[in-house]
């Protein structure tokens, strides 16, 4: 059986993040650090909103695309240098994902909603783009909150999970409660939202 125009940009996006030189240990396997992220992306996504739209499934899945393209070092070290990275990078994955979507065959109106949820326009206001808000922090929170902890003073920690938290929707926060945290994270966690 042909694989659907959905099942072929998911497996093309893997392809380009498979190419990530960075890699993430985890469970006993090294990953391409992008390819294992934006699998749990997927994950976390269907996890939290079963029904989501294909275009909210591929801009999940897309969110880091060829990330590693693009060096934080090419920017200032200081906070309105990592903005514009962010923003330059947003557009990078956002035009990967627009391409790929092409040559699959889908409209210039999928290929704009999928750019849109990827650039995370209108957070708060648009609920797809919430989604991917909340599902970001989710991954961020389950899968590398702990390791990161570990590499900062508590202080920085709070100030950062009561950055995330703000992002978040409701229904984003009571699915961030029911992650397990080590007792050390949930204290910080609960110090954080407090």
């Amino acid at each position: 059986m042909k694989p659907t125009r959905f099942e072929t940009a998911i497996a093309l996006i893997d392809k380009k993040n498979s190419e990530d030189p960075n890699v993430y240990h985890s469970h006993g396997l090294d990953f391409p650090k992008e390819l294992l992220y934006s699998q749990r992306m997927s994950q976390k996504l269907l996890q939290f909103k079963p029904n989501a739209s294909r275009a909210l499934q591929i801009a999940a899945r897309a969110q880091h695309i060829c990330r590693w393209k693009i060096g934080r070092d090419e920017y200032p070290m200081d906070r309105v240098g990592y903005l514009k990275w962010r923003e330059t990078l947003k557009k990078m994955h956002a035009e990967i994902t627009s391409e790929i979507l092409e040559d699959v065959g889908y409209e210039s109106e999928f290929i704009d909603r999928v750019s849109f949820l990827i650039n995370k326009k209108l957070i708060k206001k648009n609920e797809e783009s919430q989604t991917i808000e909340d599902v970001i922090c989710l991954v961020f929170l389950d899968y590398y909150f702990e390791e990161f902890a570990a590499k900062h003073d508590d202080e920085k920690i709070i100030d950062i999970l009561k950055k995330t938290w703000v992002k978040m929707s409701e229904e984003g926060h009571k699915e961030a409660l029911k992650i397990k945290f080590s007792d050390k994270s949930l204290t910080l966690v609960k110090k954080a939202i407090s």
